[in-house]
């Protein structure tokens, strides 16, 4: 296992204590609070009780009365519009609801959808989206999450006669595209008050504007919270504000009554407890990113946007077969890369990894990075080759500007794109071996040295007398987790082993142990290499989260182990 480092939070006693005496809750959780922001007790009440009267008003958003205008002109003048969006979950779940949203408010045979091939075609807009719009006489094109960056290509679109509407929620460039309207809280000059919504989050915004426009009931827009909670939940965005309140609801909509497409997906991974974020970004978004990595996306909107039990089950179990495939090769890709890694001392020494095979599938090459850095905590680069050309992902590690380095090594690709912690790019074979070195040097020059050890984020230290019913039941409060809002971590100093602890199918940890005399059990997995620290019969110091284990229809409080290590002197 990788050491790490762990750095423990803190909080303003003052402030905690003030806190504390209004909620009436441990300390220890009140000084969480206060590290999320919560640092009265209205914002601590709105944050505990969301409630869907926190969502903003969708016309505060920049251009909203012109894409609303827009859009109800042309089901006036029985235009087609064609609802565009990427192959991604945030991009087919944003689709599925436009596209059944504007079926129910226009219905015929006027709107279409269309969701580019990742490989033919690639990420966002596309000629050949815009060409299918121009022969298919479509005068409106509606994109989500993605055209912020289309430029030319809304351009070639206008020139065409066609409008865009841009839903989009990446940071955009100084120039922006001549779309008919932008709808993107990230514009430098957009009031909107809440600026981390994914893209279907803005789509779902546009929703609710045209409802509110026409004097429709909220159930209009409040149906797809199921598709905007697996948006949110698989694009990794903050779980706070407004995305916390569309969270919440979304996951009452998704274990309550889920739309055929994702009710299929529930029904296909076995399990019967409630979904939570963790399941959803686990079990529902591989399967439906999946059909794009592996295959076409478009399926994954078809299962979305069926009403059909059981044609919704035939496209979920599409998916499931091609997660299978994205499993499999990603397992291959990863063991062959890790084996080039090993059998190379130079490789193993590096500050970075490049890794190459031509014949690697490009669509798992990113989770293959992702997988590496598990192991070798450095910036990382796999590439594969199709036709003439590599390509492949990159991912950074906490606090290392990737998409910088690869600027840095432009000399040998031939396009490259991305942000501070994933990139993607192209470059000619020969070229591999010189941007491998070149991306060595520049990380080598750049990199810090804390950068390369992972980082273990610590909300409190608590003892073992703290973790009582009451406690664990507020933090299940505090869903739903994600960044910025995470299942909060714990660390209890001077822990003993009981003697009862031992390993669990060779590398796991059955940890039972105890602290100021009350024992928990825990579970620690892929941690048995530590386990020589538990038979050295020292006080330890150790990190985990509070969960539940239900056994014999008895349900009990449980460690989930992070870390591990003696006291540090």
């Amino acid at each position: 296992m990788l050491k790490k480092r762990w750095k423990i939070l803190s909080a303003d006693n003052e402030k905690a204590e003030v806190l504390h005496s209004s909620l009436t809750i441990s300390l220890s959780l009140c000084k969480i609070l206060l590290q999320r922001g919560m640092d009265t007790y209205e914002k601590a009440k709105d944050f505990f009780r969301p409630q869907l009267s926190q969502l903003h008003d969708p016309f505060l958003m920049k251009d909203m009365h012109k894409a609303v205008d827009r859009i109800l002109s042309a089901i006036e003048k029985k235009q087609k519009i064609l609802v565009f969006g990427d192959y991604d979950v945030d991009g087919t779940t944003s689709v599925a609801c436009m596209f059944r949203f504007l079926k129910k408010i226009y219905p015929g045979d006027n709107i279409d959808f269309y969701i580019p091939h990742r490989y033919r075609e690639g990420y966002g807009v596309s000629r050949m989206g815009i060409d299918f719009a121009k022969e298919n006489n479509f005068s409106l094109v509606i994109s989500l999450d993605c055209g912020i960056k289309s430029i030319e290509l809304i351009g070639y679109a206008k020139a065409l006669g066609i409008d865009f509407i841009v839903c989009d929620h990446h940071l955009p460039d100084t120039e922006l595209p001549p779309a008919f309207a932008i709808l993107n809280p990230k514009q430098k000059d957009c009031n909107y008050p809440y600026k981390e919504l994914c893209g279907c989050g803005v789509g779902l915004k546009l929703i609710t504007a045209i409802t509110q426009q026409l004097g429709l009931s909220a159930e209009y827009y409040l149906d797809f919270l199921d598709l905007v909670v697996t948006a949110i939940a698989a694009d990794i965005v903050p779980i706070t504000g407004e995305n916390r309140v569309l969270a919440f609801y979304g996951l009452k909509k998704l274990n309550d009554h889920p739309c055929a497409g994702i009710n299929a997906l529930i029904s296909l991974s076995g399990i019967k407890s409630k979904f939570s974020i963790n399941n959803v970004v686990f079990i529902i978004a591989p399967r439906v990113n999946a059909a794009g990595r592996m295959d076409d996306a478009k399926k994954a909107v078809l299962m979305f946007v069926e009403d059909d039990e059981g044609k919704a089950m035939e496209y979920a179990k599409m998916l499931h077969s091609d997660n299978t495939d994205r499993k499999d090769a990603d397992t291959t890709i990863t063991e062959e890369a890790l084996s080039l890694i090993n059998g190379d001392e130079i490789m193993v020494s590096r500050k970075s990894t490049v890794v190459f095979k031509p014949h690697w599938h490009k669509g798992v090459v990113g989770i293959v990075a992702s997988r590496l850095i598990e192991k070798y905590y450095r910036p990382t680069v796999v590439l594969s080759q199709s036709g003439d050309i590599v390509g492949g992902s990159a991912r950074s590690v906490a606090g290392f500007n990737l998409y910088e380095a690869i600027h840095a090594c432009r000399e040998y690709l031939i396009g490259y794109g991305g942000h501070f912690a994933a990139a993607g790019m192209t470059m000619h074979p020969h070229n591999v071996e010189l941007f491998s070195n070149k991306f060595e040097e520049v990380v080598e020059a750049v990199i810090e040295p804390h950068m390369l050890v992972p980082e273990i984020i610590i909300d409190a230290e608590v003892s073992f007398k703290n973790l009582t019913k009451s406690f664990y039941n507020i933090i299940t409060q505090m869903e739903p987790f994600g960044p910025e809002n995470m299942r909060p971590v714990f660390l209890t100093k001077n822990v003993c082993d009981t003697g009862y602890s031992k390993i669990v199918k060779e590398q796991h940890i059955r940890f039972v142990i105890k602290n100021d005399d009350i024992v928990f059990t825990g579970i620690g997995f892929n941690m048995a290499e530590k386990f020589h620290l538990m038979q050295m019969n020292k006080p330890l110091e150790i990190v985990y989260t509070l969960d539940e284990n239900e056994w014999n229809n008895e349900i009990n409080l449980q460690l989930k182990m992070i870390d591990i290590r003696l006291p540090e002197t």
